[in-house]
């Protein structure tokens, strides 16, 4: 019979666990643990292989080419999309083309660059609340009174944030005469993704010529990786349906061989973004006045009345009124998070729209619960980034259609050019939050002088100088210092 203090001691190890189990659930929904760039099963890395010494401002590192469109994609085995745990394309789509449906192993978050267009995406166990009736089916042919029905399809413009969930497959269509340029970031580390980190997108439709996901090891940001041919690079890719036996399609579909041979589209040489004949149709109700001003300026949403079917997708973060963060001589800030997007919460991202003006200083800070995958917008500037031990890891210029890493806890500062800088950064938490170092809200400002004056090794009214100079938030005018009042 085992003693007392022995009962006891496994009674207060079964305590411990309990406890510690309960602290990293809590802090888990805090976004505060250890999620992002765990190692899962059959990665290849740790997070102890994750180099950030050097950081670049990365263009796409191939393009494949469609018939209504090309396709950029940025290489995912460099480091600062690797230790990130995210990959990244960019969709360029002409007029009346249209981005074949497709998911992807990964929650991912869509910003509109430019142009217009519709997205539908497909909610698994959600009804298709988009009906018609054409006036023949009062006839006495039901063929000929054919009903389509489907799900939401949803308007698009420049500037809108699309979120969608790992699986949810889904398609883009450009009915404007200019291009419709969509940037993804898929969050590949998120816990949704139950693969390994490689970046996976099943087509449902088409034939792609060479895969657009990433083959971890294979290819490499120069062209081909050593060791690799290049015919095993190019292997050829198809949607799903070309896997699968004919007659099983044919069964499960209850359509005849021929037609379900015709799904596998083994022989169709369009790409991913294939152009329609004539315009897309599909049924799109018309907005009254009151529906049209509330899509203009964003309906505010509690998340209380928003069902799983019914969520919001998108949210538009380029308009001036809906800022975060304004300062008149230096720019502004504009945020989407899981406040004014409910279904971000689950998908644990982020994002933020900045715009500088000319010369403008966006204030030295960290990302303190995520990493910031910035792409770029407009204009140019200049971007610092620093370490945990005080070296630069990135010290340069940014332009348009380029991407940069700020990992997380990593100091950062931007610098607009003389043209300003605009930028949209994905951020790998939900709740995103910064710290300041320098500005009204800055940690600075929340240290008592004489900490300042000792730890800088500096006289009391240096420190307040330090502390009290810049009286801005977030955003710097350039050149101009705010004028401490003792």
């Amino acid at each position: 019979m085992a003693s007392v203090p022995s009962l006891v001691s496994l009674c207060l190890l079964v305590l411990s666990h309990a406890c510690s189990a309960q602290l990293e659930q809590v802090t888990s929904q805090h976004g505060w643990t250890r999620v992002r760039g765990e190692q899962r099963r059959g990665e290849g890395y740790s997070l102890d292989e994750c180099q950030f010494s050097r950081l670049s401002a990365r263009e796409p590192d191939r393009r494949l080419t469609s018939e209504a469109g090309v396709t950029d994609v940025w290489d995912e085995n460099d480091d600062q999309f690797r230790c990130a745990g995210a990959a990244a394309l960019r969709h360029t789509i002409e007029e009346r083309g249209l981005l074949l449906p497709a998911y992807t192993n990964a929650p991912k978050l869509v910003y509109v660059d430019q142009g217009q267009g519709y997205h539908g995406a497909a909610i698994p166990g959600c009804a298709e609340t988009f009906q018609s009736q054409e006036e023949s089916q009062q006839q006495q042919d039901p063929r000929q009174g054919f009903r389509d029905q489907h799900q939401k399809i949803r308007k698009v413009r420049e500037g809108d944030v699309i979120a969608l969930p790992a699986g949810v497959a889904d398609w883009f269509y450009n009915d404007a005469q200019t291009p419709l340029v969509l940037v993804q970031i898929m969050d590949t580390s998120n816990p949704a993704n139950q693969l390994d980190n490689n970046f996976r997108k099943f087509f449902l439709a088409g034939n792609p010529q060479q895969q657009i996901q990433g083959q971890r090891g294979q290819f490499s940001g120069q062209g081909f990786q050593r060791g690799e041919s290049q015919s095993h690079q190019e292997q050829r890719s198809g949607n799903i349906f070309q896997g699968f036996d004919e007659q099983f399609l044919a069964e499960a579909f209850n359509v005849d061989t021929d037609l379900a041979r015709r799904m596998k589209n083994e022989n169709d040489n369009r790409g991913v973004i294939v152009r329609v004949e004539d315009r897309l149709q599909f049924l799109t109700p018309e907005f009254s006045e009151e529906e049209r001003s509330e899509y203009q300026r964003g309906r505010p949403a509690n998340g209380v009345e928003e069902t799983f079917c019914s969520a919001r997708l998108k949210q538009n973060i380029n308009d001036p009124s809906r800022a975060d963060v304004y300062n008149p001589r230096a720019g502004r800030i504009t945020s989407v998070n899981s406040h004014n997007l409910p279904i971000l919460r689950s998908l644990r991202l982020s994002a933020q729209k900045g715009h500088l003006y000319q010369n403008a200083i966006m204030a030295p800070h960290w990302n303190m619960n995520a990493h910031s995958i910035c792409y770029f917008t407009r204009g140019t500037g200049r971007v610092q980034i620093v370490d945990e031990n005080g070296r630069s890891v990135f010290d340069g210029e940014v332009r348009e259609g380029q991407i940069l890493t700020a990992p997380h806890n990593f100091a950062v500062v931007k610098r607009a050019g003389g043209e300003g800088l605009e930028w949209v950064a994905f951020k790998t938490n939900d709740q995103a939050k910064i710290s300041q170092l320098a500005g009204r809200v800055s940690s600075m400002r929340a240290f008592p002088e004489e900490v300042i004056a000792n730890s800088f090794q500096v006289s009391r009214e240096e420190a307040r100088r330090l502390k009290f100079n810049r009286d801005e938030v977030t955003l710097f005018s350039p050149g101009s210092r705010s004028q401490y009042r003792a």
